[in-house]
């Protein structure tokens, strides 16, 4: 029996099944010119669409998108099949559907990379994947790099390229099974909210200086002059300098 699959609106277990004799008999139509024969056969021959898509359903995309482009593919390989080659249709068809979709996902990342990085990942899952049929434990990525004869950095960067990227509202599931956004795991270490804090205090401690200790402070915590240097920039002595800064790092830790 069938096993029924809903996609694009179509019931696959209602699908037609055609013959070998059937399947030769409407290709001569179609390369006759005959557009209902090519409609029918197309409609026939998704079945063959859908068990190809399937290996991609571990894909972010939607399965309708895959769907579609994999039958993109179908027609393709419709128009393009040699009826005069002793080749059946499938075997024909089904490596012109996965290059479609592969193009697709491809094409459709969220990250533009060039198509030479992307070719790049594209091999090196393919050499992780003949790797593997011979290898118990998992492939590393040394092995992919000198499979292929490039660097380890050329493997991760490339790798890198074609994953896909999480956003701050996704949501991961925790050790207690409960869900939360990622963005409420990640630190911010840079713009901490004590970090802002104590920025926020430092500025009001240093607007309750007066205009001479704030221009002292500057000339020496932010422009970074020796007291020599400020005490000509302000036109006051050294001794002068030393004492109001002095006094303005008092003021401003007592604030803090």
């Amino acid at each position: 029996m069938a096993r029924r699959v809903y996609i694009c609106g179509i019931d696959t277990s209602t699908l037609p099944k055609i013959t070998h004799q059937q399947s030769k008999e409407l290709l001569d139509k179609i390369k006759a010119g005959d557009q209902s024969a090519k409609d029918y056969y197309i409609y026939c021959n998704m079945r063959l669409v859908l068990s190809v898509a399937q290996r991609f359903i571990t894909c972010k995309e939607n399965m309708d998108d895959i769907f579609q482009v994999g039958c993109v593919g179908l027609m393709k390989a419709i128009d393009n099949f040699d009826v005069t080659l002793n080749v059946q249709f499938s075997t024909y068809a089904v490596p012109m559907i996965i290059g479609e979709i592969k193009r697709f996902l491809r094409d459709s990342s969220a990250l533009r990379v060039s198509r030479s990085i992307r070719d790049t990942a594209y091999m090196v899952l393919k050499s992780k994947e003949r790797l593997q049929e011979n290898c118990i434990g998992e492939v590393a990525m040394e092995d992919v790099a000198k499979d292929l004869n490039i660097t380890i950095r050329e493997v991760y960067d490339a790798i890198d390229a074609i994953s896909t990227p999480l956003s701050l509202d996704d949501s991961i599931k925790t050790d207690g099974d409960e869900e939360m956004r990622i963005s409420e795991h990640v630190a911010d270490t840079e713009h901490s909210i004590e970090k802002w804090i104590d920025h926020t205090d430092l500025l009001d401690a240093i607007k309750q200086l007066d205009d001479r200790e704030r221009e002292i402070l500057n000339l020496r915590y932010f422009i970074g002059k020796t007291q020599m240097e400020v005490s000509d920039a302000v036109g006051i002595s050294q001794a002068q300098v030393s004492r109001l800064e002095k006094n303005a790092l008092e003021h401003i830790k007592k604030c803090l």
